[in-house]
């Protein structure tokens, strides 16, 4: 794991708040997920780009919050033609639960990411997803925590940032691979980030492109560049407050393949 003092304020008080953060030693879920791999093959036959839409109530760099129905909104995006839907079960700086995905889970028929902070084994046996995040940077032993999460069902969905980081991801076994193009210390986003880290990434490996994408010219971009799935949390969510249509935004970059950019 890298040094925290590389880390922005925000991103340090997150981690401190997930080693915190208490797990479940008592028990050890069993999940039947749905393959994310199978999800995007699905929507790449229908001619759709496939899209992780985030639940996201806010973020510290949100411009606001959310108050919405999750499971409304996880409909919403798949009514706009998501192909799987990430929910942030990270409560005191993003405003999610695990109840809130369950609730999602339940509901819609795609596969579901647990989109938190995981740095212990216990903290994988909170909730049942289809995906678990596991961010390279906040993991000290990375083999393990794959291993740990393979064991229980979920397919881990293993964050990284640059090639070094690449690079442990592989050795440790990972086969779905998400290239955060912010950066965790300065907090800024660059989407030569993914440019830069995707011709490095094995044929076998399904890549996802994170973070800065808002329009269907990143999409394109970010599709061109490699990306087999697109993670976009703010862009469809929109906190700005003007309770825009989630499904609309979601449609939008769903159907940026086209090449009719919208935005």
């Amino acid at each position: 794991m890298n040094s925290e003092t590389e880390l922005a304020p925000a991103v340090a008080s997150i981690l401190e708040a997930a080693r915190e953060r208490a797990g479940d030693v008592d028990a050890q879920l069993a999940v039947d997920a749905q393959s994310l791999p199978d999800a995007i093959a699905g929507a790449e036959a229908d001619g759709r780009v496939p899209v992780i839409a985030e639940v996201k109530p806010t973020s510290p760099t949100a411009d606001g919050t959310r108050d919405d129905d999750p499971v409304e909104l996880a409909q919403a995006m798949v009514d706009g033609g998501a192909t799987a839907i990430s929910v942030l079960t990270e409560p005191s700086h993003f405003g999610g639960s695990p109840a809130a995905l369950t609730r999602v889970r339940e509901a819609v028929d795609v596969p579901v990411l647990r989109k938190d902070f995981v740095v212990r084994e216990d903290q994988l046996d909170v909730v049942e997803a289809d995906l678990l995040l596991l961010i390279v940077r906040f993991v000290d032993d990375l083999e393990a925590l794959i291993t740990a999460t393979r064991e229980r069902g979920f397919q881990p969905l293993v964050e990284v940032h640059d090639r070094a980081e690449l690079e442990t991801a592989l050795e440790a076994g990972a086969d779905i691979i998400g290239v955060n193009n912010r950066d965790l210390g300065r907090l800024e986003v660059d989407l030569e980030t993914f440019e830069s880290v995707a011709p490095h990434v094995p044929d076998d490996v399904t890549l996802i492109a994170e973070s800065g994408i808002s329009s269907p010219a990143d999409v394109r971009r970010m599709r061109e560049a490699g990306a087999d799935a697109l993670l976009v949390g703010s862009a469809i969510m929109d906190h700005s407050g003007g309770d825009s249509d989630v499904t609309e935004n979601t449609r939008q970059l769903v159907d940026a393949g086209d090449g009719d950019d919208q935005t």
